[in-house]
């Protein structure tokens, strides 16, 4: 390819949107903690409880609820941010897919 482009050789690989990409002997590891952090900050839940399960089991979603309304931009952005993250986090693909098909 590069008799037919200039081309730079700038190393491997270390982040690329977003995924932070590690290569060693023994594989490559994609990891997005920074961009995880980032939407924590965002979201104001830097001191949120950790949970192994990302989604209230048994929970029935309503959009009748007469709690207290949801900015539904801001709401849209945090599952966007989420849906971003499932990327390298399959763990929380199901609850992010569940939470999107109301949207």
């Amino acid at each position: 390819m590069t008799l037919e482009f200039d081309m730079t050789d700038v190393g491997l690989m270390t982040y690329y949107l977003s995924l932070e990409v590690k290569q060693m002997e023994d594989g490559i590891f994609i990891s997005q903690e920074g961009y995880a952090k980032k939407n924590l900050e965002k979201f104001k839940m830097l001191d949120c409880n950790p949970v192994n399960t990302p989604m209230e089991c048994g929970v029935k979603l309503s959009t009748f609820d007469s709690e207290e309304k949801v900015d539904s931009n801001l709401f849209k952005s945090l599952m966007r941010s989420l849906r971003y993250l499932t990327f390298s986090r399959p763990d929380i693909l199901f609850a992010v897919g569940y939470e999107m098909m109301d949207m």
